[in-house]
């Protein structure tokens, strides 16, 4: 039995559903029942009727699948892919200064469960432009300082924004896409949110990652320039096998590829690792989520 096939038996086993992020390998992309950016994902997450979830993708991720599925098991098969971006908020200063302030805090989905239970809304880059516009005027950004500088190109409320970012689409420069450019002249630039001002200002598209996807599937252009993480290209290519999509190949979350097909087999043989999250933590951070969720995509 190759690796494949174990997995599709022990997923019926266990009456499993495996999410996977865009960014991930190829072959975990291949053995998923769902693939989508962080917004798809939260969404799928919170109406399936499978006992068991096994999030392929950083813990965040996992951690929000459990915050809305607290009476479900959720398997992260990699304890240690943890997002970078996430770990740059520090709890104890985001309470002072909400205090301090007196604003309302928007937190990107990628913030650990601790960080969104201060949150009073969440969002995704699909939708953060709609998440803002939707609250009172004077709010707390957080993590992604990138981010929350494309928002405000579109929303005129007084804005506070976390330095924090996300060091794959922070190394993407506009000397990188040129470089693209010129090879593939006719080439459409899409690039994610989380790229710095100078990288948004020179794409053709801005868009999360299920963004791009749409955006590609409608156009009539054959070629893109793909300014976010590598593993996109691989589902947009899958999908779209008639055009041409040029990543960047500096372009790699380290801790998106620890997930392997192995790394899943061991999961659902074991059901470890386990996401638990403490119940007070979930409830609070429960709110912010599924206000996000349904507000949905811009």
């Amino acid at each position: 039995m190759n690796k494949i096939e174990k997995i599709k038996k022990l997923k019926k086993e266990r009456n499993a559903i495996i999410l996977a992020h865009n960014y991930q390998r190829p072959e975990v992309q291949d053995v998923a029942d769902f693939i989508g950016d962080s917004l798809g994902l939260a969404i799928e997450a919170s109406k399936t009727d499978a006992s068991v979830i096994v999030f392929c993708g950083v813990d965040f991720m996992a951690q929000s699948a459990k915050i809305v599925n607290p009476d479900k098991i959720v398997l992260h098969p990699e304890a240690g892919a943890k997002c970078p971006m996430a770990a740059m908020v520090n709890t104890t200063e985001l309470k002072k200064m909400r205090e301090e302030k007196k604003m309302d805090v928007v937190a990107y989905v990628n913030t650990t469960a601790e960080t969104k239970a201060i949150a009073d809304i969440c969002c995704t880059s699909a939708n953060a432009v709609k998440v803002v516009k939707s609250m009172p005027d004077g709010i707390i950004f957080i993590p992604d300082e990138n981010l929350g500088k494309y928002v405000k190109r579109f929303v005129s409320k007084e804005m506070i924004l976390w330095h924090g970012f996300c060091p794959t689409h922070e190394a993407i420069s506009v000397e990188d896409i040129e470089k693209e450019k010129e090879k593939h002249p006719n080439a459409v630039i899409m690039a994610h949110p989380e790229c710095t001002p100078d990288v948004i200002d020179v794409a053709d598209k801005v868009a999360s990652t299920e963004g791009m996807v749409r955006y590609a599937k409608e156009s009539n252009e054959k070629e893109f320039i793909v300014a976010t993480e590598i593993g996109l290209c691989y589902r947009m290519s899958k999908e779209m096998p008639d055009k041409k999509f040029y990543c960047l190949s500096h372009a790699i979350c380290p801790t998106m590829k620890k997930i392997t097909l192995e790394g899943i087999i061991k999961s659902l043989e074991t059901m470890e690792p386990e996401v638990v999250i403490d119940d007070e933590i979930i409830k609070k951070a429960r709110k912010p989520l599924l206000r996000m969720i349904e507000l949905g995509r811009d």
